[in-house]
Protein backbone atom coordinates (compact mmCIF):
# COMPACT_ATOMS: atom_id res chain seq x y z
CA UNK A 1 0.00 0.00 0.00
CA UNK A 2 2.68 2.56 0.89
CA UNK A 3 5.48 1.38 -1.97
CA UNK A 4 5.29 5.02 -3.23
CA UNK A 5 7.47 5.74 -0.59
CA UNK A 6 10.03 3.14 -1.55
CA UNK A 7 10.89 5.21 -4.64
CA UNK A 8 10.94 8.68 -2.86
CA UNK A 9 14.40 10.48 -2.75
CA UNK A 10 15.36 11.91 0.70
CA UNK A 11 13.84 15.58 -0.19
CA UNK A 12 10.52 13.86 -1.64
CA UNK A 13 10.18 12.05 1.90
CA UNK A 14 11.00 15.00 3.61
CA UNK A 15 8.28 16.88 1.65
CA UNK A 16 5.43 14.26 2.21
CA UNK A 17 6.60 14.18 5.78
CA UNK A 18 6.16 18.14 6.38
CA UNK A 19 2.70 17.97 3.91
CA UNK A 20 1.41 14.78 6.03
CA UNK A 21 1.73 17.12 9.56
CA UNK A 22 0.57 20.19 8.05
CA UNK A 23 -2.63 17.90 7.36
CA UNK A 24 -2.73 16.24 10.78
CA UNK A 25 -1.98 19.48 12.73
CA UNK A 26 -5.46 21.53 10.86
CA UNK A 27 -7.03 18.85 11.94
CA UNK A 28 -5.71 18.82 15.70
CA UNK A 29 -6.06 22.24 15.91
CA UNK A 30 -9.88 22.21 15.23
CA UNK A 31 -11.57 23.18 17.76
CA UNK A 32 -15.64 24.06 18.40
CA UNK A 33 -18.30 22.93 15.91
CA UNK A 34 -15.68 21.86 13.76
CA UNK A 35 -14.41 18.82 15.90
CA UNK A 36 -17.81 17.07 14.61
CA UNK A 37 -17.29 17.73 10.86
CA UNK A 38 -16.44 15.00 8.47
CA UNK A 39 -12.76 15.13 7.44
CA UNK A 40 -12.29 14.65 3.63
CA UNK A 41 -8.91 16.73 3.09
CA UNK A 42 -7.10 14.82 5.88
CA UNK A 43 -8.23 11.59 4.18
CA UNK A 44 -6.88 13.29 1.15
CA UNK A 45 -3.80 13.10 2.40
CA UNK A 46 -3.54 9.63 1.45
CA UNK A 47 -2.06 8.53 -1.86
CA UNK A 48 -4.87 6.14 -2.81
CA UNK A 49 -7.96 7.75 -4.11
CA UNK A 50 -10.59 4.96 -4.03
CA UNK A 51 -11.25 5.36 -0.42
CA UNK A 52 -14.39 3.83 1.29
CA UNK A 53 -17.52 5.93 1.66
CA UNK A 54 -18.29 6.57 5.56
CA UNK A 55 -21.34 4.31 6.68
CA UNK A 56 -23.56 7.13 8.22
CA UNK A 57 -25.81 6.07 11.30
CA UNK A 58 -29.26 7.50 11.39
CA UNK A 59 -30.37 10.28 13.62
CA UNK A 60 -30.82 8.56 16.80
CA UNK A 61 -27.70 6.38 16.99
CA UNK A 62 -25.81 9.84 15.26
CA UNK A 63 -26.97 11.95 18.04
CA UNK A 64 -25.92 9.12 20.84
CA UNK A 65 -22.51 8.67 19.21
CA UNK A 66 -22.27 12.87 19.29
CA UNK A 67 -23.53 13.40 22.75
CA UNK A 68 -20.68 10.35 23.81
CA UNK A 69 -17.78 11.91 21.95
CA UNK A 70 -19.00 15.32 23.95
CA UNK A 71 -18.87 13.36 27.39
CA UNK A 72 -15.56 11.66 26.02
CA UNK A 73 -13.90 15.38 25.53
CA UNK A 74 -15.31 16.02 29.19
CA UNK A 75 -13.26 12.76 30.44
CA UNK A 76 -9.94 13.52 28.73
CA UNK A 77 -9.96 17.40 28.33
CA UNK A 78 -12.07 18.52 31.89
CA UNK A 79 -9.53 21.43 32.18
CA UNK A 80 -10.31 22.44 28.31
CA UNK A 81 -11.85 26.08 27.79
CA UNK A 82 -15.40 25.82 26.95
CA UNK A 83 -17.75 27.95 23.87
CA UNK A 84 -20.93 29.10 24.25
CA UNK A 85 -20.67 30.01 20.69
CA UNK A 86 -23.62 28.88 18.51
CA UNK A 87 -23.40 27.22 15.22
CA UNK A 88 -22.84 28.90 12.38
CA UNK A 89 -22.50 27.68 8.74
Amino acid sequence: MDEDLEHMSRDQLLAEAKRLRAGIRGHRDSSGHALCWHHPALWGLLPEQDAPRPIVPDWPQFLRGCIRYRESLDEQLPDAPRSRAPYRE
